[in-house]
């Protein structure tokens, strides 16, 4: 198998990335999306082996013991999100490079397991401000768990200086349009 390139978008939530990535998928055939696996309960219209492999508490740990994933990591109590080696692979054996759309911790290990293969984007929102607004609007969450979030943002933002980028989201269409430049320069420059 062809070891292809990774190109891995982190930032808090609500910082842009999910959007981001969505638009580089619809501009870049030779890229496809790396499903990570998680433990939380599905959102809104998210589908399985689509969105996120959504698995048991338990199927997750067992596969942690199997060695099954490249990264892995408990995000918020209780909920566990990973990479499976096995997801990389298909992606690979397709001929094409990966594209993860993967929280802040998990992207520093991508990084660091694949270093010159990878590329490390950190998305960063205007402000915090804006971030929880963001988060806010989106009506998804209880305010205990927007508390949550808000607290690990703050946390995450700290890490921004660790990745080979930064991307500044004020403006979504400026972002999607550096965001293309810098793929297109790691993938083909």
């Amino acid at each position: 198998m062809i070891q292809g390139k990774l190109i891995i978008f982190s930032a808090p939530s609500g910082a842009g990335k999910t959007t981001i990535v969505h638009h580089l998928l619809r501009k870049f055939p030779e890229i496809s999306f790396s499903i990570s696996a998680t433990t939380r309960e599905r959102r809104g219209t998210e589908e399985h082996q689509k969105d996120y492999y959504f698995i048991s508490k338990e199927e997750f740990l067992h596969r942690v013991a199997h060695q099954e994933f490249v990264e892995f990591e408990e995000v918020y109590n209780g909920t566990f999100y990973g990479t499976l080696r096995s997801e990389i692979e298909r992606i690979w054996a397709d001929g094409r490079h990966v594209i993860f759309d993967i929280d802040v911790e998990g992207g520093l290990r991508l990084k660091r397991k694949y270093d010159d293969d990878a590329l490390a984007i950190f998305v960063q929102p205007p402000s915090l401000e804006v971030l929880k607004e963001r988060l806010s609007g989106r009506g998804t969450d209880s305010p205990e768990k927007l508390q949550e979030r808000f607290a690990k943002a703050e946390k995450e933002l700290q890490y921004a200086d660790k990745f080979d980028v930064i991307l500044k989201n004020a403006d979504l269409d400026t972002a999607c349009a550096e965001a293309e430049l810098l793929v297109r320069n790691f993938l083909h420059g």
